[in-house]
Parts: structure tokens; sequence; C-alpha cells
């Protein structure tokens, strides 16, 4: 079974707003492009998945989205990230999906072989929650079948997907993905980004490039 990827992306010019106090809006702007791209090209180069879909009503993120071979689902309303998640699966279910991989576009350090073990050998019924590198957020989720349950993103969203599995009655398991674990949204996590990428200048180009490194 492949999987269809959906990746929720805000308007550049409203995303990362805890990053202020460092970056500036346009260097930010920049960043968040940035890790799009990058998280984009480490998504092509899984083979577990058949498509991607980037939901989002930002220009810049939707030519960024075509020009890396995605298909692009306007959000003009642009209201909110579970709004955007609802908006991509309907759109795969409609089209047949029996699988899909919610992803974040901020986390530029993703393995596609890790997302590809994560996909290998998923069952009909089944959810897949990632966390986040902190344990309590969750910044992957894989639904088989696309409505197994309704994704509940934010603060605290780990334990909400365990609960909503358990209550449904669909097998899960929490997946650590180191390379999924990193994703960009306070200063602090700017400073282990820029470390990780310091160590391995090979990852992420245009991330490190924003950032300066």
């Amino acid at each position: 079974m492949r999987a269809t990827a959906i990746l929720p992306v805000k308007r550049f010019d409203a995303a990362k707003q805890r990053l202020t106090t460092g970056i500036d809006d346009q260097r930010r702007a920049a960043l968040v492009a940035a890790m799009l791209e990058d998280t984009l090209e480490a998504i092509g180069g899984a083979r577990s998945l058949e498509r991607t879909i980037v939901v989002s009503g930002d220009p810049h993120a939707q030519e960024l989205a075509a020009a890396a071979g995605a298909e692009v689902l306007p959000d003009p309303a642009d209201e909110g990230h579970v709004i955007a998640v609802e908006a991509g699966i309907a759109r795969a279910e409609a089209d047949g999906a029996s699988c899909v991989a919610l992803l974040p576009g901020d986390c530029p350090l993703l393995d596609p072989r890790e997302l590809d073990r994560l996909l290998t050998g998923i069952p009909p019924s089944y959810v897949a929650i990632v966390p986040d590198r902190h344990g309590t957020g969750t910044n992957a989720l894989v639904l088989s079948p696309p409505a197994a349950i309704r994704p509940a993103f934010g603060e605290g969203s780990r334990e909400r997907h365990v609960a909503a599995a358990r209550e449904a009655g669909v097998p899960f398991a929490v997946e650590e993905l180191p390379s999924l674990a990193l994703d960009l949204d306070t200063p602090a996590d700017v400073i282990a980004l820029t470390r990780a990428l310091a160590e391995g200048p090979k990852r992420a180009r245009r991330t490190a490039k924003a950032l300066g490194i």
C-alpha cells in the first residue's frame, strides 16, 4: 500500500510568529520557504508515497509545491492547520486513497528512508503517531484508512491522537522518527536545527543557507 502525503502550509507572512523576536519578517519568510522546499524534496525521495497534496493559500508556497511535482489544493480561507488537513484528506479520499500521511512543511531534516520504513507494511486499519522532540506534540500522523480518526494537532496532540485511536478501536502505535522530531516553532528550535545542520552539512541545503550556515 502506497500513501498520499498531505502537507498543510500556512501563509508565509503569518507562519512562525514565535520566531519574530529573533528573526525579521523577510528572513523568517525566506526560512519558511526554504524549509518547505527541503521537506518536499525529501518527500519526493520516499518510494512509499504515490502522491503529495499541499494545502495552502500562499501563492509562493503553491509555486514551490507545483515545482516539486506536488498537487496544489488552494486554501483561500486559511482557517487553520486542522481545517487544511481535513481538506487534503477529503481530496485524497475522493480520489480513492486508502492511506494518508499527514506531514509538516517545517521538518527539513526529514529522511525519506525513515518515512519509507514507517509506511512499509501499513495494515488496512492503523494509526501511526509520530511525536515531536518534546514527546507531547504530533509531527506526523499516518491514517489507514484516511478517516480512521479525526486529526487534532496542536499542543498535547500526541495524547489526543492516542485517545482518539483507542476510542475508535483502531490499532495504533507511537513511532519515533528522529528526522521528523525537530520542527521549527521557537528560538530554541532554531538553535537545535542550526546545530543539527552544522553537524550534517549536506542536509537541508536551502534551510542551511537561509540560516546562514
